[in-house]
């Protein structure tokens, strides 16, 4: 290992991570694109930066830029088919990321938890421990392979699985704040804050199965800005950036 690279871990504290990316951040804003190939491949040189300093990699991409089960519902589709349809979705992003991952020089995996043989491995939780040991990102598609569970919680139980150090969660806002930001412009942004205030003062970090499942083995969660250029670098790299959830603030 080189010292540059040695250096680098020293500096990150953490030597596994599990990126959350959700499918709204693919598209650009006002376009009728699901897929904005450009933001696409933005986010893989900003991942490729990062895992040259030996980082391993896990990453979940949610569907929303395609489907969301939970609006389908709503309108009468059956709760189950619609998760099931938003999974799917899921897969074209993971595909989506994995191309440009690759036009990147970065090696990577896309592993579902749907069998799909043609496209993706399916998910084997020891393979993908060895992919990232490897020095392979893996993507991991379709959710838990479950109706009524979320990215967020495929994030959640996936990083617990890899025995990751913490969760990159990329968003559409730089952290968590006491209040909606929008509504409030006296919000009040944390740099830091526990589990217990966050579910004490209800502050939407994850959904409550996520946060249940982070809480309960202290994996530590960091929001942050994914619309802000060069922002998945740093927050991989160790900046001090976004809001660091954790046991004790």
């Amino acid at each position: 290992m080189s010292e540059e690279t040695t250096e680098s871990k020293s500096e990150r504290k953490f030597t596994r991570a599990v990126l959350k990316l959700s499918g709204e951040a693919l598209r650009e804003e006002g376009s009728k694109d699901n897929i904005s190939p450009e933001i696409v491949e933005r986010m893989a040189r900003e991942i490729r930066d990062a895992v040259k300093t030996g980082l391993e990699l896990a990453v979940v991409v949610g569907g929303g830029n395609f489907w969301r089960g939970a609006s389908a519902s709503a309108r009468g589709m059956d709760r189950a088919t619609a998760d099931y349809v938003g999974m799917m979705a899921t897969v074209m992003n993971s595909l989506a990321l994995q191309s440009a991952l690759e036009e990147e020089d970065v090696p990577c995996v896309v592993q579902s938890a749907i069998e799909m043989k043609n496209v993706a491995e399916p998910y084997i939780r020891r393979k993908a421990e060895r992919h990232l040991s490897q020095g392979r990102v893996v993507i991991f598609a379709a959710g838990t392979g479950s109706p009524f569970f979320s990215t967020d919680t495929t994030s959640a139980l996936r990083a617990n699985e890899m025995d990751a150090d913490v969760i990159f969660k990329a968003t559409q806002v730089d952290g968590v704040y006491d209040s909606d930001p929008k509504k409030n412009p006296d919000a009040k942004r944390y740099d830091r804050v526990s589990f217990i205030d966050c579910l004490t003062k209800q502050l939407k970090v994850m959904d409550a199965t996520a946060f249940s499942l982070c809480l309960e083995n202290e994996m530590p969660i960091v929001i942050f800005d994914v619309g802000v250029e060069g922002n998945i670098t740093r927050a991989l790299s160790g900046e001090d950036i976004g809001t660091y959830v954790c046991r004790e603030a």
